[in-house]
């Protein structure tokens, strides 16, 4: 399954870098090695892509996550053997969001 590699907190890293008050905002990296070694198998470049971005915010108190799908992304690296591919990991990371 998918696991999380990085967690970054917009909101944390304004208040100490500009010293702005954002609201809470978290960018977290999300990854499923079997998956990603076959993508990086089949083009190294998809590297630039990896892991897949997911965001978690409030809107209206409600929280939404969210994430771009993998078939447009991996529609940038012109690889016909990531597109099989693109399908399995966006029909995966929809099922983990979906279930949040």
């Amino acid at each position: 399954g998918f696991g999380v590699l990085t967690e970054i907190d917009v909101k944390d890293t304004l208040k100490k870098k500009l010293d702005v008050d954002y609201t809470d905002y978290i960018i977290l990296g999300a990854c499923n090695p079997p998956l990603a070694k076959k993508a990086l198998d089949a083009d190294k470049e998809i590297g630039l892509l990896l892991p897949c971005n997911v965001i978690v915010y409030k809107k209206n108190d409600k929280t939404i996550v969210s994430a771009i799908k993998p078939k447009s992304l991996f529609n940038l690296v012109e690889n016909e053997d990531l597109k099989e591919l693109a399908d399995i990991v966006e029909e995966k990371l929809k099922k983990v969001i979906d279930n949040l």
